[in-house]
């Protein structure tokens, strides 16, 4: 099953809009996700700090700051 991963920061509104656009798909394209938090770990600050929300498909990264419904939608149903 195809996972997403999402890095996040516990207070950020273009995680929360992620978030709602990811749990939106998932509904109709079942796949695993998990949400990351960068807050206090230095080493995913480092990697994703100052671009979250970074999402990744089967750990290939694909989008940051926005997610494209129908390009999760499509690369999910293509796994």
């Amino acid at each position: 099953m195809t996972r997403v991963t999402m890095y996040s920061r516990t207070t950020c509104g273009l995680c929360d809009q992620a978030r709602e656009t990811i749990l939106a798909v998932r509904a109709e394209a079942p796949f695993e996700y998990e949400e990351v938090f960068v807050d206090g770990r230095d080493d995913l600050e480092r990697a994703y700090g100052l671009r979250v929300p970074v999402v990744l498909i089967d750990d290939e990264e694909a989008f940051e700051f926005d997610v494209d419904p129908a390009f999760l939608e499509a690369a999910v149903r293509r796994a």
